[in-house]
């Protein structure tokens, strides 16, 4: 399976609506199928209040405002559909975008 970002210019995606019509979890990441065709992944332990859950509670996350957010009851989460997509993750200075789930690096 292949994960793309939405388009190549940063600049012209501020202003890309981004809508997901699906949202999956599989071994450890949060899938999103975009309206547009798009399929894109993250890693859940890059959200501390997701980083502990099992599988099921995972589950449970619904599609929100139009499938511009996800939401976590049990955990009070809400993540909007374009920070995953644009990869503005929390406390994401320590990350790279060709990171996998299993590596961190150190901030400089």
């Amino acid at each position: 399976m292949h994960y793309y970002l939405h388009g190549a210019n940063f600049m012209s995606d501020l202003t890309t609506e981004f809508i997901a019509k699906e949202v999956s979890i599989k071994e450890g990441m949060v899938e999103l199928l975009l309206i547009d065709g798009s399929l894109h992944a993250f890693p859940v332990h890059y959200y501390p209040r997701l980083a502990s859950a099992s599988p099921a509670q995972l589950r449970k996350v619904q599609l929100r405002v139009g499938g511009r957010a996800l939401r976590w009851e049990e955990f009070d989460e809400d993540i909007w559909i374009a920070d995953a997509v644009l990869q503005r993750y929390p406390n994401a200075g320590h990350l790279t975008v060709a990171e996998s789930p299993q590596q961190t690096y150190p901030r400089p």
